[in-house]
């Protein structure tokens, strides 16, 4: 019974898995159509121009805040609720306003050492201030 619950997990990850590469070969297909095109227009109007010239530019990271981001959905976070948050409280909310997955751990920590960071800085110029709970948790809250 056990072998056959796993079986069926198994089988289930692979369909998954399957289904995202289907769909990102899909989307690479799309961009080097596009491309393609973009190659074409730049003929009409520049024939000579070697395209191996032009180098790919880094896309920028879907994490990457623009600034001041990160303290004001802190500050709204804490304000809106009223109550003291954690950390992790606080970064979950700024994942789902941002629309980035919550079910990449990795994100979520890098997200919470934002989430810290900022409430450090803003602990230091006293606008928040932090309380021990229960276990070793931080507890935040505005001042």
């Amino acid at each position: 019974m056990e072998i056959q619950n796993v079986l069926s997990g198994l089988i289930r990850k692979r369909a998954e898995l399957t289904a995202q590469v289907e769909a990102l070969q899909m989307q690479l297909r799309q961009l080097i159509m596009d491309v393609d095109n973009l190659d074409g227009s730049i003929r009409i109007f520049a024939p000579d121009m070697d395209l191996a010239d032009i180098r790919p530019r880094t896309v920028p990271r879907t994490h990457i805040a623009f600034m001041g981001e990160v303290r004001r959905t802190t500050l709204n976070a804490l304000r809106e609720t009223g109550m003291a948050l954690t950390i992790k409280d606080i970064a979950l909310r700024l994942m789902a306003e941002r629309k980035l997955s919550v079910s990449d751990a990795r994100l979520v920590r890098l997200m919470e050492k934002k989430v810290g960071s900022c409430l450090r800085n803003l602990r230091s110029r006293g606008i928040v201030q932090s309380e021990k709970e229960g276990g070793c948790f931080l507890r935040w809250k505005l001042v």
